[in-house]
């Protein structure tokens, strides 16, 4: 995989974007705020649990809970953060898989919770 393109210089995207590799480059420019990565993980962490719960449980409200408290959670940090529009609107697959690999990324050290430029891949 290529290494992403310097954040620094604009980068112009259109959607809906058919390559994934660029669609996650696209995805972190709308993840800059580290408030926002916060309410990302936090209800990416709080959908698994709810996940998980369901099928423990065996009840579909707990992943009904689950979605609702991911995306709750997403859209207040772009709609308060980073002010802009959540990219699930019109990528919604591709945005479901980024918010997961965005998760796998700040739990392997790869995206920073504190400050950007402890980032280890370009965002």
């Amino acid at each position: 995989m290529n290494a992403p393109a310097n954040i620094t210089q604009p980068v112009e995207f259109s959607l809906p974007i058919k390559n994934y590799d660029e669609f996650y480059r696209f995805y972190l420019t709308e993840h800059r705020s580290i408030a926002s990565r916060r309410l990302h993980a936090a209800g990416s962490s709080i959908g698994l649990y709810f996940f998980s719960k369901a099928i423990r449980k065996r009840q579909a409200k707990y992943a009904v809970y689950g979605l609702v408290s991911g995306y709750a959670c997403a859209w207040v940090g772009h709609f308060f953060f980073e002010h802009n529009k959540p990219a699930s609107f019109k990528q919604p697959l591709y945005s479901f898989i980024s918010d997961w690999r965005m998760l796998s990324d700040i739990t392997r050290g790869r995206l920073s919770l504190i400050d950007r430029q402890f980032d280890k891949i370009e965002s």
